[in-house]
């Protein structure tokens, strides 16, 4: 049997995310000593989208807590989570990704479990196994959130919560190529992929850049709730910076939800 579609995209993704590992980029650079040791001390903050921290009731109290880092390697939030007494396993597409946590356990002198794997398959793990799953930003570069959904439900405990960034879906109605010059032009409609971009992709995105997709609102906070969960929390984000489109609407959503 030939390889799925979305099969393709797994592939593709995660060498893109072992290159940004390496690259470096201002959104994804690991903790340093000095911001581990300001956790300890009480000064800390985590974020799943662009810019805003996570409220501290949404996370505290950690110390005990089994908590899931789902498609959040790279050695910005585990630390963070350690430093503060979670029991963390850090789960990623990238195993470049996995070992910047790892690295950064080693020299702080945590422990961290670290898995690599496709976000929409969890079953490394027993059903009801977390207090807490978080999941920075990331469910934009798979084709079908739902499965995901559905699998963070089955590994938490009764009572869990799920903390989640996503982009909001208007982000990918435009032209990106045009919004980059300023100029608000719908092009695509919902769910979005970038293969819909045609001939035009590699020379749109490159051959490096990880491929995106954009899902309805129904796929992103009402299949969590089909999924068994309660929605509790919610805030919205941009991109900061000179990113036109967030001086006009939150690009960034993030969601708080409860295992019934």
């Amino acid at each position: 049997m030939g390889e799925k579609p979305e099969d393709g995209v797994v592939s593709f993704n995660r060498q893109a995310w072992d290159r940004v590992a390496d690259a470096g980029d201002r959104y994804y650079r690991a903790m340093t000593s000095e911001q581990i040791q300001s956790a300890r001390d009480g000064e800390w903050r985590i974020r799943i989208t662009p810019t805003k921290a996570v409220p501290r009731d949404w996370l505290e109290p950690l110390d005990g807590k089994e908590i899931l880092l789902l498609a959040g390697g790279g050695g910005q939030q585990s630390p963070i989570l350690a430093a503060l007494g979670a029991k963390v396993t850090v789960f990623d597409l990238s195993p470049r990704q996995l070992e910047r946590d790892i690295e950064i356990a080693e020299r702080e002198g945590f422990e961290i479990e670290a898995v690599s794997g496709d976000m929409a398959d969890l079953s490394m793990f027993e059903s009801e196994r977390f207090d807490m799953v978080l999941n920075p930003c990331s469910v934009c570069y798979i084709p079908d959130v739902v499965p995901v959904w559905k699998e963070v439900a089955r590994v938490l405990r009764h009572g869990g919560t799920f903390m989640t960034g996503v982009i909001n879906p208007l982000y990918y109605i435009f032209d990106a190529a045009k919004l980059d010059r300023d100029e608000f032009v719908v092009r695509h409609k919902i769910p979005y992929s970038d293969a819909d971009l045609g001939e035009e992709q590699s020379e749109l995105l490159g051959d490096e850049r990880p491929r995106e997709f954009g899902h309805s609102l129904s796929d992103l906070i009402g299949a969590q709730l089909d999924a068994g969960m309660q929605l509790v929390g919610f805030y919205e984000d941009g991109w900061g910076g000179s990113d036109k489109l967030s001086t006009h609407i939150s690009t960034f959503l993030a969601t708080r939800s409860r295992k019934l």
